[in-house]
């Protein structure tokens, strides 16, 4: 029965902040204290439809740079999370907090080193740039994922296939990897999150040329039209929602074929 409870309170915790907005949505004259809201109109729909193709572009610009920066964190991740799982050496700590340290140092002290850099390079004000300082920025989130996926699976695996034969890039697909497919879910779904809601870092680097959603919204929500700002937060949410589910639905699947779950 307690269980129970607490699941059902979690539940009403995690979406009564939806329902809220779900009513903003709908009634933008919803105030205190009217409990229930004394007028509705849809023309927060009404603006979604008409505006959709822009607010698709942004949309879908801001999922690409963000499952991008997935990848590329990826690529970045898997040689140092192997070498910090496997070998033991001096400095191993000191080392490792260092590859930690962007999850740690201010948004705004390490945007701003970044930004100067970045001019110098000719990358500001471009999607590549984007894309780089996401990565700069989250790839902490996908290490620390990697090396606990490594160290969960542990060397057994590289050894017998080193001993039957298997080259690197046959051990790295056909072994490393589906064994470190639950962590690389989890690592991307954090930097999925972190690239995906950013604001200020994709403003400062792109420079209002690379389409975000978070710029998109951003007015909305410091504006005092809280219908559409509400609505577009729904939608916002929905995003990786829908990913997270897509991803365990094809992940479920593919195990299942396998006889693995």
């Amino acid at each position: 029965m307690i269980p129970r409870f607490i699941y059902a309170l979690i539940a009403f915790v995690s979406l009564f902040p939806l329902l809220v907005l779900a009513g903003y949505s709908i009634a933008p004259g919803w105030t205190f204290p009217d409990i229930i809201p004394s007028r509705f109109d849809a023309r927060a729909f009404e603006y979604l439809g008409s505006q959709a193709p822009s607010v698709l572009r942004h949309m879908a610009s801001s999922v690409l740079y963000s499952l991008l920066t997935v990848c590329l964190t990826l690529m970045l991740c898997l040689s140092p999370a192997h070498h910090f799982a496997r070998c033991d050496f001096r400095g191993k700590a000191t080392l490792e907090g260092l590859f930690l340290a962007p999850a740690l140092v201010p948004v705004m002290t390490f945007s701003m080193g970044v930004h100067s850099l970045f001019i110098r390079l000719g990358l500001a004000d471009t999607f590549m740039g984007v894309v780089l300082v996401l990565t700069t920025f989250s790839y902490p989130y996908m290490l620390r994922a990697l090396v606990a996926g490594y160290q969960a699976i542990g060397p057994e695996y590289e050894q017998c296939a080193r001993n039957l034969g298997a080259g690197f890039l046959t051990r790295l697909l056909r072994i490393e990897l589906p064994l470190l497919v639950p962590s690389i879910i989890a690592g991307g779904s954090v930097v999925f999150l972190v690239a995906f809601s950013e604001y200020f870092l994709v403003f400062l680097i792109g420079g209002g040329a690379v389409d975000s959603f978070t710029g998109y919204l951003f007015p909305f929500l410091t504006s005092s039209d809280r219908s559409v700002g509400s609505l577009l937060t729904l939608l916002f949410l929905a995003v990786p929602v829908s990913l997270f589910v897509l991803v365990e639905s094809v992940v479920t699947r593919v195990y299942r074929n396998r006889g693995i779950y």
